[in-house]
């Protein structure tokens, strides 16, 4: 029986009806099979692609924009919803274009408050995203690939291989779902439940560049949704040649996969450290623009008893951050099925915590969120594929 099997899960046929509401005479309906689908996606389209799909359509360039304030402002799920817009105009795009939302496998609500969705797209594949609330905000954390080439030790998603990339689209339909279960139509100035995005769900951002910051780029787009990039942050676990990209293109926050304070060690943990080792991560972070602009880098660093958390080790790692504008956030080891390791114990994290805020680095340790649904950091992966593992 998984771990979650005793907590709330959403009636999911109920989720899905909401997301596939549609007119009468209003086009095919929503979820339409994608092997016979030939409509045009427009969800993850970038601006410029957008309107130039509905010019090849025979509308006037206007129309994106309205659109596209539909669709990431309002939140329409169905043209039908878009009044505005002649109800010809409306059948025609119905049937020419798909914004159709993937469908929810499950949705989890943890006894903390934490969400979970597993979200299947159209060729079967899943992945999970995570909405972590607080009093009067919340980040959503959303993936960028099915499964993972990382195979680091300590995260449940290493263990799933790679399957593909997940396109633009199905990243920003993570958002748009999130929403939509929230209830967080038309996009607030203020009080957002969905108030950050943290890229640090399933899958390696930096491998799959291109489709994340197409996806970003809609999300931070000032006639849509408006998320700014100040609320948004990338993690990686260290592919060095997109740091500096990612900080002239993007300009979010960055979060990096640290977790160990030596190559030895980092080898194990964090096996692209082989490729591109601790001195050649930091030099990169050194020159990331936000760093240069008292905006702190975020050094992600998971506790595991005997491996990595002795006062040595907090005392290394004050000395590898000097002249980093740079906080440490210290990750609590999440378990999971057949995990390899152990989380340090309280009093270790808070001695390991207290060396490096004496060093000068502000080192809170992360409250864990969302532990009993498998929603915690690293403890995100496919339901499929844990179906598949438990069968073996």
């Amino acid at each position: 029986m998984s771990p979650a099997s005793n907590q709330h899960v959403t009636n999911i046929a109920s989720v899905n009806s909401e997301q596939t509401t549609v007119c009468s005479g209003d086009g095919p309906t929503s979820g339409k099979d994608s092997e016979t689908d030939s409509r045009v996606s427009l969800i993850g389209l970038d601006r410029e692609s957008f309107q130039s799909t509905l010019v090849s359509l025979g509308e006037p360039s206007f129309r994106a924009k309205q659109i596209w304030h539909w669709l990431y402002y309002q939140g329409a799920r169905t043209f039908c919803e878009m009044t505005t817009l002649p109800r010809a105009l409306r059948t025609r795009l119905s049937d020419s274009c798909n914004i159709d939302r993937p469908s929810v496998s499950r949705l989890q609500l943890s006894e903390d408050g934490a969400r979970k969705w597993l979200i299947r797209f159209s060729d079967g594949q899943e992945v999970e995203c995570v909405h972590i609330p607080e009093e009067d905000r919340g980040a959503l954390c959303m993936s960028s690939q099915v499964g993972c080439t990382l195979t680091c030790k300590f995260c449940y998603t290493g263990t799933q291989k790679l399957v593909r990339n997940l396109d633009s689209g199905e990243i920003v339909n993570q958002f748009l779902i999130a929403r939509d279960t929230i209830g967080e139509w038309p996009s607030p100035k203020n009080g957002r439940m969905i108030s950050n995005i943290v890229m640090m769900g399933m899958g390696e951002p930096l491998y799959n560049f291109d489709n994340v910051a197409r996806a970003l780029r809609i999300i931070m787009d000032g006639e849509g949704i408006a998320l700014s990039r100040r609320r948004i942050t990338l993690s990686t676990a260290g592919v060095v040649p997109f740091i500096q990209r990612c900080g002239r293109e993007l300009g979010v926050n960055l979060a990096v996969s640290l977790h160990a304070v030596n190559d030895e060690v980092r080898n194990q943990l964090v096996p692209i450290n082989k490729k591109y080792p601790i001195k050649e991560l930091l030099a990169s972070c050194r020159r990331y623009p936000s760093g240069r602009n008292s905006r702190r880098i975020t050094f992600e660093y998971v506790m595991l008893r005997g491996v990595n958390d002795s006062d040595a080790d907090a005392r290394a790692l004050v000395r590898l951050l000097e002249g980093i504008p740079a906080k440490v956030n210290l990750i609590p080891f999440n378990a999971w099925p057949g995990a390899p390791y152990e989380c340090s114990s309280n009093n270790r994290m808070h001695s390991f915590a207290d060396i490096v805020n004496d060093g000068g680095y502000s080192a809170p340790i992360r409250v864990p969120r969302g532990r009993d649904i498998l929603a915690a950091c690293g403890q995100l992966k496919s339901e499929s594929e844990r179906a598949q593992r438990h069968r073996a």
